[in-house]
């Protein structure tokens, strides 16, 4: 059998091979050359070499992990994701004399096991690491934000360290590994167009850098997504969109000419864009794949202001977030043409004239546009590349007439006369006919204009009939290629088998799930898993090949158990009630998912989205622990090394910190911290490619801080004064009355008080998840009132209390705010005049049954 070889980390043992006992003195194992994924021959793939660097020879099974953490990420992410069956990948283990990287600015001791590489024990930049590839952080040793890493000269000292060539270089190591080791077995050579690098080093610390050798952290939270980004720069010809070129620098705008990249421009009106036909244009007004709308967004190109990008997020602005149209647009169109070779690899048959020999069999495949002359009566056939959830167009045509759809042609039934000529047309619809994913009708296949009509998505096939007649092949039954069977399959996905081609018949296709035929009258090399709606559960597919009496068969195993994305969210201050679970919370909060799947021992993608705001991957928090540190929200971020992380602010999840800071004047400037209510939904996305149903909750982000209590009260309480400090009521009965005296301050939560509450002249109240009886009378508060998730069964009054805002940036741009009452409920009537600004809610109303008079009378 002629089966395409299929590897994955499971079935190799990849993720459960033991450590070896690590001695320095040990001479090193010679690099180890492992398949991943092979879809087919790598002179018709994209073929992805992940190296290792800086794993000593007992961190071996840490580098298997992050390969495949790298690459479920990448799997789960479009257009990988659709077009998997693509990309041939391989690791490569290479064990080095010193683990880390050289010139590391965070560099961590090693643990003692070698698998911990965030041990919280700093050992600072070292210059002198001997690691098999050199790799080093550009002036990483002086600059402590330094974040490019590339293959480095040799290391200090070199001469007195062990190995082969102890004093190459980092390219002449990575040229070396590749000649010798991966070359042999890809069969291409190392300078082959269609053969992308992959460099891991080994540290918790960020950072990366992209071209066709592209290097990525292996231990940073972050590290899978500096993959994806710099192979957009490097597969993709993506420029950066990150409004920065040292991220702690504020550049002046850009005032250039239009610029290169065809997803930035100097361009400042959406419909002279469009009068103009450039570039994006199509996309404008389109819902984003990254969050909000296509448009024209300020900052990009490295520069805050001047130029502008087609979204607001996207993978090559801000790590996290998928690609947006635009640049999803170009990355198939440079996986499907092959990266630079421009051209959709179609496999197909070879013009043969006929033979007495009846054994004959055609010869296997033609990658040229006109293939001669066939036999009238044989039988033509095209192979393509199988996206995993939509299926190519097969157009076959003689005389302008269609004569046929579908992957063969059997002239005999044709009936065409000799000197026809045959044609069959090879179509990935990708257009706004098909998925729309491509828009540019143009049939060019350069690098920034590869249009749908192009040879990058169309190949066409000729043949000429000839007078003779095609024998018989001998019987044979075979499977030549089919989707990956090293793994599960997808409950959405087309699963594909390709066969052998008899010179004069189609050999017979036939399915069964779960061991019951389905039905295929169309001899179909492909079945839509989506269509049959199966249970939830695993279940087998087959696929069985059969030619005259042989047979051939494979099989798989559907995973149709979606997986999920548990989450646990930080105490809140109270929680609303209702059928979405809605916390609420001063400034922020934290959040973890665990992403989780019924197949073990594979790396399962957790993603969250804000606001609607595009879906952004879940991978804990820069440069904290993994996998125990929580992603924290909060309304202005948290800043990480010059970047802000988790803002709910104005400008989504990330930022440059200094985006936060400028004039309210400048083009990129306004920044308004993100107090209010919000919606986040969370999922899980599997390695087999399903993606889990979304859960979702909505959390309230008020400003503010609770004081310190200095008396603190629970359980059965008579009366109550807060006479002086802050006094807390903390799940506590009150009979009778609250009385709060001036300066004084009241916070109370998940209490019940069922007497009157009057408090005049105090310094706070706070009221969070109680419920209040009798009247509730709040007036001269000097400081703050913050009332959240509680109930008023009688009257509520706030008048003349002086609202200071905790911060000053949200003031001045977004407006004053008085009195918080958020998510509450007021049975009485509620009163309110006289306060410093108007009772705000920030996004949570309160449901007031009774009259509401004053200022409240409208709300």
């Amino acid at each position: 059998m002629r089966r395409i070889l299929v590897a994955a980390f499971l079935s190799l043992g990849l993720l459960a091979t033991p450590s070896i006992a690590y001695a320095a003195a040990d001479p090193l194992p010679a690099p180890k050359v492992t398949p991943i994924q092979v879809t087919g021959p790598a002179a018709e793939r994209l073929n992805l070499v992940i190296l290792g660097d800086g794993y000593q020879a007992d961190q071996q099974s840490l580098f298997r992990a992050d390969v495949d953490r790298n690459l479920a990420v990448m799997w789960a992410t479009e257009p990988f994701r659709s077009y998997r069956d693509y990309v041939n990948v391989y690791a490569v283990e290479v064990a080095s004399n010193d683990y880390g990287v050289r010139c590391d600015p965070d560099g961590r001791v090693r643990h003692p096991d070698g698998t911990i590489r965030d041990t919280g024990e700093r050992e600072g930049p070292i210059d002198t690491k001997d690691t098999a590839l050199r790799m080093i952080f550009q002036n990483g040793c002086a600059d402590p934000l330094a974040r490019g890493v590339v293959y480095g000269g040799a290391p200090v000292g070199c001469e007195s360290n062990p190995g082969p060539a102890p004093c190459e270089t980092g390219n002449q190591a990575l040229n070396r590994i590749v000649d010798t080791y991966v070359a042999p077995a890809l069969g291409i050579p190392r300078t082959a167009q269609n053969l992308q690098t992959l460099a891991i080093f080994n540290t918790f610390t960020y950072g990366g850098i992209g071209g066709t050798q592209a290097t990525t952290s292996g231990g940073s939270p972050q590290g899978p997504l500096i993959s994806l980004h710099e192979i957009g720069h490097s597969l993709g010809t993506l420029a950066d969109e990150y409004p920065y070129s040292s991220r702690d620098v504020v550049r002046p705008c850009y005032t250039g000419p239009e610029p290169g990249s065809f997803h930035h421009t100097v361009y400042t009106d959406e419909q002279q864009m469009i009068a103009d036909q450039h570039k994006w244009f199509r996309w404008l007004g389109e819902e984003s794949l990254s969050g909000g709308r296509i448009g024209l967004h300020e900052s990009g190109g490295t520069y805050p202001c001047g130029q502008r990008r087609p979204s607001e997020h996207s993978m090559m602005r801000w790590l996290g977030f998928d690609w947006d149209q635009i640049g999803r647009e170009n990355m198939v169109a440079r996986i499907t043409g092959l990266r630079n070779a421009g051209q959709m690899v179609v496999r197909s048959t070879q013009a043969a004239q006929p033979t007495k020999d009846k054994n004959a069999i055609m010869p296997l495949a033609s990658l040229g546009h006109d293939a001669g002359t066939v036999p009238r009566d044989s039988v033509l056939w095209v192979e393509a590349g199988r996206p995993r959830n939509h299926t190519l167009d097969f157009t076959w045509r003689a005389g302008g007439n269609v004569i046929g759809t579908g992957q063969n042609l059997d002239l005999g039934l044709a009936g065409l006369t000799p000197g026809t000529v045959v044609q069959v047309e090879v179509r990935d619809p990708v257009g706004p006919d098909g998925i729309d994913w491509v828009r540019n009708p143009s049939a060019n296949n350069a690098a920034a204009d590869s249009g749908f009509n192009g040879p990058r998505f169309v190949q066409t096939r000729s043949w000429t009939v000839g007078p003779g007649y095609a024998l018989p092949s001998r019987p044979a039954a075979e499977v030549t290629a089919s989707t990956i069977t090293g793994q599960p399959v997808a409950r959405d996905e087309i699963v594909f088998v390709e066969t052998n081609h008899p010179a004069d018949r189609i050999a017979r296709v036939s399915w069964a799930l779960d061991g019951r035929p389905v039905a295929n009258p169309a001899n179909s090399r492909t079945l839509d898993l989506g269509a049959k709606r199966l249970p939830e559960g695993n279940h087998t597919l087959t696929a069985t090949v059969t030619d005259r009496g042989t047979t051939d068969s494979v099989s798989w195993t559907i995973d149709n158990t979606p997986p999920t994305a548990a989450r646990t969210l930080s105490a809140p201050l109270t929680t609303l009630p209702g059928r979405v679970e809605h916390p609420v919370y001063f400034d922020g909060w934290d959040m973890w998912l665990a992403p989780a799947d019924d197949q073990p021992g594979r790396y399962v993608v957790g993603q969250f989205r804000l606001d609607g705001d595009g879906w952004f991957n879940y991978f804990g928090f820069p440069e904290r622990p993994m996998p125990d540190s929580p992603f924290h929200f909060s309304h202005s971020g948290t800043v990480v090394k010059a970047l802000t992380y988790g803002n709910l602010g104005t400008g989504g999840l990330s930022r440059a910190a200094f985006e936060q800071t400028l004039p309210d004047d400048h083009p990129a400037g306004g920044f308004v911290p993100g107090f209010g209510t919000h919606t986040v939904e969370h999922r899980a996305i599997d390695p087999a490619g399903n993606i889990g149903p979304a859960g979702s909750y909505r959390a309230t982000v008020l400003p503010g801080a609770a004081p310190a209590c200095t008396t603190t009260l629970t359980g059965k309480q008579s009366t109550v004064v807060a006479a002086t400090g802050v006094t807390c009521l903390t799940d506590a009965q009150v009979r009778g009355a609250v009385t709060v005296r001036p300066s004084a301050s009241l916070v109370v939560r998940d209490s019940r008080i069922a007497g009157a509450v009057n408090a005049s002249g105090a310094a706070a109240v706070q009221i969070f998840g109680s419920t209040l009886v009798g009247a509730v009378r709040i007036t001269g508060t000097t400081r703050d009132v913050t009332i959240a998730g509680a109930t008023f069964k009688g009257a509520l009054a706030l008048r003349d209390n002086t609202q200071v805002t905790s911060n000053e940036r949200f003031t001045r741009l977004a407006g004053a705010y008085g009195p918080i009452l958020s998510g509450s409920r007021v049975t009485g009537t509620l009163t309110c005049s006289g306060n410093s600004a108007k009772v705000a809610d920030f996004g949570a109303p309160t449901v007031v049954t009774g009259t509401r008079t004053g200022d409240c009378a409208g709300a």
